[in-house]
């Protein structure tokens, strides 16, 4: 069993201008490719996705952003209590507006949430998290996941933050951050 737990509850919730604050992650890894014949390797890139609890599809770890924690500290332990994985926020991808129809209540009466969304470069997958008994970790390429992607906003973040940082050399922003 897992020592860590997850919060609960809203009542540490920041809010700010009608919009519940979000924090949430694309935790990625890479993986060799194996190649046919020759002793070259290239290295393609995994994201981890987790599976709703409460429809069909998978999402990236988020939640809320809680007064006594910074937007990274939110960030990280969402990867942690959700998908059970730790490691390294290494790129901010931005910020990403929606509509929840679950997450209303007196300060977002209409559901709107601002989710800042970071690239997690994974450096441990844990075998006991605090919701694995709710939650089923999948790795997939970036193809894979914008397939498979439940939110149009997630989708977003994978394809306009995640994917465009990626082409745009990820790999130096990595190395800098192992200082």
């Amino acid at each position: 069993m897992s020592d860590l737990v997850a919060r609960t509850g809203r009542h540490q919730q920041r809010y700010e201008e009608g919009y519940r604050l979000i924090a949430g992650c694309i935790p990625f890894r890479f993986r060799d490719m194996e190649q046919n014949g020759d002793d070259t390797s290239e290295k393609i890139v995994e994201v981890l996705m987790i599976n709703s609890t409460s429809g069909p599809g998978l999402l990236f770890p988020k939640g809320g952003w809680e007064n006594d924690e910074t937007v990274k500290e939110a960030a990280v332990r969402e990867a942690i209590e959700e998908a059970g994985v730790r490691g390294d926020l290494v790129h901010f991808l931005g910020y990403y507006p929606f509509k929840s129809k679950t997450l209303q209540d007196e300060f977002s009466p209409e559901g709107l949430c601002r989710a800042a969304m970071f690239a997690l470069f994974v450096k441990e997958e844990l075998d006991c998290w605090p919701e694995q008994s709710r939650r089923e970790r999948t790795w997939l390429t970036i193809p894979e996941a914008i397939e498979c992607c439940r939110h149009p906003w997630m989708r977003k973040a994978l394809e306009e933050g995640f994917l465009k940082w990626h082409e745009d050399g990820m790999v130096s922003t990595i190395n800098n951050n192992d200082d």
